[in-house]
């Protein structure tokens, strides 16, 4: 099978150390060479920290970002990451992570993302003593898990980011209670990939998933990018043999000519734990 990108170069626009955290198993996997960019400080399209705040969708910024490494590079392709923190769709209690992988293509007039979410370090706090920031900083991953500090609450621009040991992070939180009105110090996960290790393994998951679908050739004009696009419930449920919300089929779809092929879902049947009959 054709490998559509040895010997290519691919444009990354990143300035915060992503990378070196997928080059290699992009350039391993496809046989392409990056061309890693900080030409343009990305931290225009939105900032985790609040300064800036990103105006796109999370695709559309990625694809934003692809597109302005493609251009300071000369690249006809370019890759870009871009993510986002939200609670999880399931209680909507634990902090949640969701990576893409936005690839470009233009020539193959491909754009293929790649796609990763899971349970975050994404948490923040008010404080107002050593012993709060102490404890928060046990539950928030410190320090492998950076943190940012800030007079108040979490609108204050005096922002002190990167954290990564306890001298500072003292340090920091008693020159922002000093800053502030009310003695709070609003403390918070530094969500930067470079200062978020679980943020880094949810990158490398989506870079996963990219690969695989890059991977993937369409059967009807063998160009890469083919996978499911979108999928049919009804799979029964193995108590019972209700239909439940699970794929019961998938639909695989080519980005280029458009073909579809519809396969089924390779478990027979559903847990019961996703049964609306079982599991009211």
């Amino acid at each position: 099978m054709t490998n559509y990108y040895s010997g290519q170069s691919v444009a990354f626009l990143t300035q915060h150390g992503k990378e070196g955290l997928i080059g290699p198993m992009l350039q391993d996997a496809l046989g392409c060479s990056i061309l890693h960019t900080t030409a343009y400080d990305t931290d225009l399209l939105g900032t985790f920290s609040g300064e800036i705040n990103r105006q796109d969708t999370q695709v559309q910024t990625a694809r934003i970002k692809a597109r302005k490494g493609m251009d300071l590079t000369g690249a006809r392709i370019g890759i870009a990451s871009e993510g986002a923190f939200i609670p999880d769709p399931f209680s909507g209690l634990i902090p949640w992570n969701v990576e893409i992988l936005m690839w470009i293509d233009d020539v193959n007039n491909i754009e293929v993302i790649g796609t990763a979410q899971g349970p975050a370090y994404s948490l923040h706090r008010s404080l107002s003593s050593v012993l709060e920031l102490e404890k928060f900083a046990q539950v928030s991953g410190f320090p492998e898990h950076h943190l940012m500090v800030r007079p108040q609450n979490q609108d204050d621009a005096r922002v002190r980011k990167g954290l990564s040991n306890s001298t500072e992070l003292m340090q920091a939180f008693e020159e922002c209670k000093q800053e502030s009105n009310n003695q709070i110090v609003f403390v918070e996960n530094d969500l930067r990939a470079f200062c978020n290790p679980t943020r880094q393994a949810m990158i490398r998951s989506a870079a996963d998933n990219l690969l695989e679908k890059l991977l993937s050739y369409c059967p009807a004009c063998n160009m890469p990018g083919f996978s499911a696009t979108r999928h049919s419930s009804g799979l029964p449920c193995r108590i019972c043999g209700n239909p439940t919300k699970s794929a019961k089929t998938y639909t695989w779809c080519c980005t280029v000519c458009a073909f579809e092929l519809i396969k089924p879902n390779s478990s027979l049947l559903a847990e019961p734990s996703g049964c609306d009959v079982c599991n009211p």
